[in-house]
């Protein structure tokens, strides 16, 4: 056997179930490695106590049998989950020192599935950002390289922490969130697994909000087999979040047949943009090959609103974010600004969120303000509502003419240097979420997959968008595409 921090939740969890290994045992690997990989920054606040606690727990559940899939496998938290006891600061300064008095559900709900918290994962600032650069703990590092080049890589955003600590094997899977790309994006950087449920099928309480009717928590993990256990693990109805979807959950592995023959692919005309690299292009036509050898039936199909996209989101999200972080002011949680004398409650607010906020939260929430404000709420932020809608219906569009899902790029390029996208620009940063924006608009559920290497060595994925609330169906397709593509490449290892 592979050495214990280096397998997947399928492998670890059938060993557990053998009598080879122990809670413990994996526990003890994934915290050793945690130790041994500082120059990633992928964890930001370790529970190594915590962490055996619940081994030995689950150790006491697995020797009664009848345990949980998950029960027992030690995995990564992103700092934008609410922790009990655990600091929970969403990466940025103004939540320095909150320690949540509650758990999110989803955290939760791994925690009863018998789940071991290795600790809290790094990130972008309240999610805002495509590189892990924005955040507080500093940047996480892709352990990915470019050939011999020692320049750092961006693992990239806003989960990067998850996308390095799993691809490094310092657990064995982690928790994400996916606003515009969140998930997708980091795992197609990293050669990881990362799936973004349907709107409402993880809840939402407890998770840091970003933009509410975006956000949604998803799985970061080593195959789409893992995927598939931990989804099932995090999902359910939620009485706390009014956005939960009252629907039974299926079992998300059982669908993994790998069979999609009679199944049918759509490929959108619209995602092949000017200056796309060549590479990109050569890896869709390759996943199209794959599909269909798989006895998927290949279909061209239009979206013709994706290229309003991005600016759609670019508005929406930050209006969200404007109104959501309106609660940080450093009178009840978090920090606050030192006042000097005859300071109100204006400068008390003005203080504390220039020193708690970063450059980019402060921008994005400047825009939200401006597209909220009165005289131009009508030409921006219902504008892009009414594009919101338009994108939507492009996708019910064609799912109602038989489609079962869509194949895309996951990324426009694979990761880039840390600092190669700078604030001189950051709408060359926004581009990078060009692929995974529409997929958050319409509220559906989309799947990143490792399916090659560039020619300096770095993964590249490719990215399956489903029908809302066929998961079992997108996995299905998904893992037939990985194993057609084959990929079981690894960082060599530098840290």
């Amino acid at each position: 056997m592979s050495k214990l921090n280096e397998l997947g939740l399928a492998e670890a969890r059938d060993a557990l179930r053998a009598g080879d290994t122990t809670a413990k045992e994996l526990t003890e690997a994934c915290l050793i490695a945690i130790e041994a990989a500082g120059a990633l920054n992928a964890f930001v606040h370790k529970t190594p106590e915590l962490a055996m606690e619940r081994a030995a727990a689950a150790d006491a559940r697995l020797a009664q049998g009848d345990a949980p899939a998950m029960c027992g496998l030690p995995v990564g938290i992103k700092d934008l989950f609410c922790t009990k006891g655990v600091p929970s600061q969403a990466g940025s300064r103004i939540l320095q020192g909150f320690l949540p008095e509650y758990e999110s559900t989803v955290s939760q709900n791994l925690a009863d599935s018998g789940a071991v918290m290795l600790g809290k994962l790094n990130m972008d600032e309240f999610a805002m950002g495509s590189s892990n650069e924005t955040s507080v703990y500093g940047n996480a590092v892709n352990p990915w390289r470019r050939g011999n080049d020692v320049t750092p890589l961006t693992p990239g955003g806003s989960s990067g922490g998850s996308a390095a600590a799993v691809a490094a094997d310092l657990c064995l899977a982690a928790t994400g969130t996916d606003t515009g790309g969140s998930i997708r994006q980091p795992a197609a950087f990293t050669g990881t697994v990362g799936i973004k449920p349907t709107y409402g099928r993880c809840s939402r309480w407890g998770i840091v909000a970003f933009a509410s009717s975006l956000d949604q928590a998803g799985p970061m993990t080593k195959s789409v087999r893992d995927a598939a256990i931990m989804l099932e693990a995090m999902s359910g109805h939620d009485p706390k979040d009014s956005t939960s979807a009252d629907l039974p959950v299926p079992d998300f592995e059982a669908a993994l047949t790998g069979d999609i023959r009679g199944k049918t692919i759509g490929i959108p005309k619209e995602y092949r943009m000017d200056g796309m690299p060549a590479e990109i292009e050569t890896l869709w036509s390759e996943g199209i090959a794959m599909m269909k050898d798989a006895g998927a039936e290949i279909v061209d199909i239009s979206l013709p609103h994706t290229k309003y996209a991005l600016p759609a989101y670019y508005v929406i999200a930050p209006a969200e974010a404007s109104s959501n972080l309106a609660r940080y002011d450093g009178v009840r949680y978090g920090h606050r600004a030192k006042l000097d004398q005859g300071d109100g409650i204006t400068e008390m607010y003005e203080k504390t969120r220039a020193e708690g906020f970063g450059h980019e939260v402060q921008r994005r929430v400047m825009i939200g303000t401006y597209v909220l404000s009165a005289g131009f709420y009508d030409a921006y932020y219902n504008r892009a509502r009414k594009v919101r809608t338009l994108i939507k219906r492009d996708f019910e569009t064609v799912f109602a003419q038989g489609i079962d899902a869509i194949l895309t790029p996951a990324t426009p390029s694979a990761a880039f240097g840390l600092g190669e996208m700078t604030d001189a620009d950051p709408v060359a940063m926004y581009l990078n979420d060009v692929f995974t924006v529409t997929v958050n608009l319409a509220g559906l559920p989309g799947v990143a997959v490792p399916a090659g290497l560039d020619t300096k060595g770095l993964p590249l994925g490719l990215q399956l968008i489903g029908r809302p609330w066929q998961e079992a169906d997108l996995l299905n397709a998904a893992y037939t595409l990985e194993r057609a593509a084959g990929f079981v490449a690894k960082p060599a290892k530098w840290w």
